[in-house]
């Protein structure tokens, strides 16, 4: 299964990933970036984001580059429903095309043209401005705009991931679901958060990991975990080792580890038991045996 962790969006990410492999035992495939959300200039992929990342893919053919895109500007910190609402709309009417179009021409002129594209990611809460919430309607027509655009550059071969948090949140993220012909990957956020103690809590909560497992193949489509990692527990090398259990037991197009304090592991020296049991499970040896808590 294909294996990253988020380093950093910037050249720093791409720099620290050889101390990551070395750390770990094993080679990363997945190289993980966000592009910023403060402009819309931001959405066309600054050269700082892409010109680091995309080098990296291109030096190794099985490389699997993913790149979360925000559907509008500023996405962080959110903008009221009203405003939200109203920029979801004009998007879904052609608005905004020419930023998107412009990022799929820049990725493509990069020998990115195989990337993962994460669009509007956790649209099911409240934390940025591209969510779902304020008109699930038109959030799904301008989800289906910003595929068709970005489809119609010659030479991409993009595929587009559905990437939810784990559970309800302010609106189940079913409603939100643009459409098989426009979704390549369902994929989910999940990180040791409330509400749930027990790794069974997130399998079973509404909206939570059976739920994603049972919609996925549902819609004949593969899974991934963009963001994963601690949160709410501390360290908790029970829900690594569940994690770790989970991805391997489940159609996992990639998964990647959000390393850096509370959620990481090489990272977050207040995590060293769930640094231990990530090494064992994803490293070389392969196993996972969490100590008693």
């Amino acid at each position: 299964m294909p294996l990253g962790a988020f380093l950093g969006a910037d050249r720093g990410g791409v720099d620290r990933i050889e101390g990551f492999e070395s750390w770990l035992g094993v080679s990363v495939s997945v190289g993980r970036a966000y592009l910023p959300g403060n402009s819309w200039t931001d959405l066309q992929g600054p050269d700082w984001a892409l010109d680091p990342w995309t080098a990296w893919r291109s030096v190794e053919p099985g490389r699997l580059l993913v790149l979360n895109v925000p559907m509008v500007a500023p996405n962080e910190p959110p903008l009221d429903d009203e405003q939200a609402a109203r920029l979801l709309r004009r998007g879904a009417g052609g608005g905004y095309d020419n930023h998107f179009r412009a990022l799929a021409q820049r990725l493509v002129r990069r020998q990115a043209g195989d990337t993962v594209i994460v669009l509007g990611w956790e649209m099911n809460g409240t934390t940025y401005s591209g969510r779902c919430a304020p008109d699930p309607a038109a959030w799904k027509r301008y989800w289906r705009q910003i595929v068709t655009v970005m489809r119609g550059v010659s030479g991409q071969r993009f595929r587009f991931d559905f990437a939810p948090a784990r559970g309800a949140h302010l609106i189940p993220w079913t409603s939100c679901y643009p459409g098989d012909d426009v979704v390549d990957i369902v994929g989910m956020d999940s990180y040791d958060q409330e509400p749930g103690r027990t790794f069974s809590d997130f399998v079973t909560q509404p909206y939570g990991l059976q739920a994603h497992a049972d919609f996925a193949a549902a819609h004949g489509k593969p899974m991934s975990f963009p963001e994963w990692g601690l949160y709410d527990h501390g360290d908790n090398p029970s829900y690594v080792c569940a994690m770790h259990s989970w991805l391997t037991t489940h159609d996992v197009v990639y998964q990647t580890i959000s390393d850096y304090c509370p959620h990481g592991v090489w990272r977050c020296p207040s995590n060293p038991q769930a640094s231990r049991a990530y090494r064992e499970a994803f490293g070389a040896s392969g196993g996972c045996r969490p100590p008693a808590r």
